[in-house]
């Protein structure tokens, strides 16, 4: 069992192609018609696909494919990338590159590191973390990737005054100019001599604040005009819209991702050895903390259904010795027990099968059936033996005589089990292993029944003719059963109708029955953790978002059994926030992760502003964000018709009492500013609407434009509007550009604009447009 890895379930999933295209600019309806269609439309042909699905965002394209179990990751991955070579021609030119990559199945973190920064800033801490912790950590075996939430890369920002370039006759273009011609790294060549040879190296990039300050722009009336004339050159974030918190302070999260041939408790093992060697050389005052670690639980499963194996042992062997009422003769069924075992494993090493919690379900299981063929078996031998028959033909015999019977038995079983392993979907995926191990521990138990038990019988056994009083008492016991077994079966001989009866009424009942019980795929297990997901209106900030992340922390702080609390704010994205509560272990705790849920859903509910609502974590490895209850609905309508459709779905589904959190994908009352230009204008002056996209680009969205290194690491360079002067709508007019003869031209004489609403996403599902709505069960309810 050590050479095979363990997992809480064994569900394999086909591979996951996705792919990004940023296009920097574009609105959901221009991404969705301009670059999701064109790509979906080559990406069909593909062969293998099991589902495909798009998403169209302000800027930024996603499509997933999905393909089934039969097509090799690798083949498809090449498919794919030929069939976007392909399809690049139809895209527009100013898109970016696409990204291509390869999801695992289970791409959730399985541990969470929380970094405590003590008196250092967020900037500095992440800066440590990528140079140091982040490398290490990504190299342990087993790790995939290494994420870090909160992140705050720094970054040379350089917030221009758009007030001082007008004075100038400068735009944020030119500055972008002087960035990109002056901050270059070029290699000289060297120098030879007959005897020596120099590298010569120039030094024209550039790497601190001063000598950004003095970069020349351009010059005016005579005079140099340099950066800082013009801007505020500061080191600041590279992204300030994601805040992670550990325990109700500002922290950094870092979270591992397996690779999906990994064994998690290796991986966690490894990683938390690392944690404590990093802990010992971190800066005074900072801290790495263990905070949400999904292995516990894995730990615990494993060894809980280990005990299980040992308690099913023990209570068979007292159970055969009551029976046999003989040490020797109970040996030979008990031997049987791990053999069998043994050669399960055996079989499950063979196949790459792990130990996981339904592998081992499956030898619990399979303990009681095993013993059954050898009992049988030795039951046969015994009798001979007890009629005088020498022990070695009384093996050969008894052995012969329900051989067939035994094989029969073995089959049988085998037959039941095994075509398990070969049903379609999630219930096949898990299943398979939970199958092939028990029909294998079974198939395994009838050779040893048939070839160990009548060795062992014909060495150990032996022919008694007294017995002590603890046998004379149990066989009274038996004699008894026997005789009352024997006057219930005559009963039901003579009144065979009654009987008939009876039996098709229990049939009847099993059958209203099957239909009363609730069913699930899996149950809510006791993981020892709480998600609490929060979502705000489309237009909120990041600010807004994390308010209510705080009220979130303060329930969490209520809960007596609460051991530690993660919070992430703005992934994967600024109205979204996701918020972990670790709970004290099983042994420290009277309650269950279950009843703490449900005391915390009226306190989300109750949330004004937001959708809130606390979730157990799901049993096979899916997002936190995902809900075990989902509705696509697909039409080639337009979107507002497809809303409204939706709508009428949504109120009908309200009714039902089973349904709480209920939720869509599809809003379109996320708020813009729609920027009109006047071409006519435009053209009078001589200003092209590249220019005016290109400087609103920079302005408010901030353009990366070169990089800087420092201490042999590359930042980037960032160009954007001072904050105060991207703070309200009107702030877009009172930005200049520069007219054909020179002067500098108010934005507000060339363009309007006017405030609206437009799609958060445009989602289709296998080309066609879709809407997800998603729910939870409610509290006494159950999916099936």
């Amino acid at each position: 069992m050590k050479n095979q890895g363990s997992s809480v379930t064994a569900i394999k999933h086909g591979s996951t192609l996705f792919r990004d295209e940023p296009y920097k600019g574009a609105s959901p309806e221009v991404i969705e018609s301009q670059v999701t269609k064109p790509l979906e439309n080559q990406l069909a042909g593909i062969e293998g696909v099991d589902v495909m699905t798009s998403r169209s965002r302000s800027e930024r394209s996603l499509i997933n494919i999905k393909f089934n179990l039969s097509r090799s990751p690798d083949a498809a991955a090449a498919e794919v990338r030929d069939k976007v070579s392909r399809a690049r021609r139809f895209l527009p030119d100013e898109i970016d590159e696409p990204i291509i990559g390869k999801v695992e199945a289970d791409s959730q973190p399985i541990i969470y590191i929380a970094v405590e920064s003590g008196h250092y800033s967020a900037i500095q801490t992440s800066d440590y973390i990528n140079r140091y912790i982040k490398t290490r950590l990504s190299v342990l075996p087993g790790a995939a990737e290494v994420r870090v939430f909160g992140e705050r890369l720094p970054s040379m920002r350089i917030y221009v005054d758009r007030d001082k370039l007008a004075g100038y006759n400068l735009t944020v273009l030119d500055v972008e100019a002087a960035l990109r011609s002056q901050n270059v790294e070029i290699p000289a060549g060297r120098i030879e001599s007959r005897a020596r040879e120099f590298s010569v190296v120039s030094s024209t990039d550039l790497q601190t604040i001063p000598q950004f300050e003095n970069i020349i722009i351009a010059n005016v009336k005579g005079y140099p005009v340099r950066l800082r004339d013009v801007a505020r050159v500061q080191i600041d974030a590279a992204n300030d819209r994601v805040l992670s918190r550990f325990n109700g302070k500002s922290a950094l999260n870092i979270g591992i991702t397996r690779q999906s041939t990994a064994n998690p408790l290796e991986l966690s093992a490894a990683a938390r050895q690392e944690v404590e060697r990093l802990n010992e050389s971190l800066p005074a005052g900072m801290k790495l903390n263990i905070s949400y670690d999904t292995s516990v639980f894995i730990e615990r499963s494993i060894d809980s259904v280990y005990h299980t194996i040992v308690e099913a042992i023990v209570l068979v062997v007292l159970v055969i010795f009551f029976f046999l009422r003989n040490l020797r003769a109970s040996l030979v069924p008990i031997v049987t027990i791990p053999v069998s075992l043994i050669g399960a494993c055996a079989i499950m090493y063979m196949f790459g099968f792990s130990i996981n919690t339904l592998t081992l379900l499956a030898m619990v299981l399979a303990i009681g059936l095993v013993v059954d063929d050898a009992i049988v078996v030795l039951e046969n031998i015994f009798r001979h033996i007890e009629n005088g028959v020498p022990r070695r033909q009384a093996a050969i015999q008894g052995s012969r005589e329900i051989g067939f019977a035994v094989v029969a038995m073995t089959m049988t079983l085998v037959t039941v089990y095994a075509p398990l392993a070969f049903a379609t979907g999630r219930t096949g995926r898990l299943f398979i292993e939970f199958a092939l191990t028990l029909a294998a521990t079974v198939l395994v138990s009838g050779v040893v029944a048939l070839t160990l038990t009548p060795m062992m019988c014909s060495l150990l056994l032996r022919h008694q003719t007294r017995h002590n009083r603890a046998y004379n008492l149990i066989e009274g016991w038996l004699e008894a059963l026997s005789r009352g077994y024997r006057r219930s079966l005559g009963w039901s001989l003579a009144h065979r109708g009654v009987v008939i009866v009876v039996g098709l009424a229990v049939a009847a009942a099993s059958g209203v029955l099957f239909k009363v019980v609730k069913s699930e795929l899996t149950p809510i297990e006791d993981r020892g953790v709480i998600f609490g997901i929060v979502s705000s209106p489309e237009g909120a900030t990041l600010g807004y978002t994390l308010e209510n992340m705080l009220a979130i922390e303060k329930f969490y702080e209520s809960i007596p059994e609460t051991s530690v609390s993660q919070t992430t704010v703005g992934f994967p994205t600024v109205t979204d926030g996701t918020a972990i509560l670790r709970l004290k272990p099983w042994e420290d705790r009277a309650r269950r992760q279950q009843e703490i849920t449900r005391e915390l859903q009226p306190k989300f509910s109750a949330l004004p502003g937001v959708r809130a609502f606390p979730t157990n974590p799901p049993s096979l490895g899916q997002s936190s964000r995902s809900k075990p209850v989902e509705f696509i609905i697909m039409s080639q309508a337009p979107y507002p018709e497809l809303a409204k459709l939706v709508g009428v779905f949504l109120n009908a589904l309200r009714d039902y009492p089973g349904l709480q959190n209920l939720d869509t994908d599809l809003r379109l009352n996320t708020p813009e500013l729609r920027v009109h230009v006047d071409r006519d204008k435009m053209s009078d002056v001589g200003a092209s609407v590249d220019v005016v996209g290109r400087t609103l680009e920079s302005m408010l969205g901030g353009r990366q434009v070169t990089r800087y290194k420092d201490e042999g690491e590359q930042y980037d360079v960032i160009v954007q509007v001072t904050p105060r002067d991207r703070a309200t709508p009107t702030d877009i007019s009172g930005i200049y550009v520069r007219a054909r003869d020179g002067s500098m031209v108010q934005l507000d004489n060339l363009l309007a604009v006017r405030e609206g609403v437009s799609p958060q996403s445009l989602n289709h599902f296998n080309r066609l447009r879709a809407v997800k709505v998603d729910a939870s069960v409610a509290p006494g309810y159950a999916l099936g």
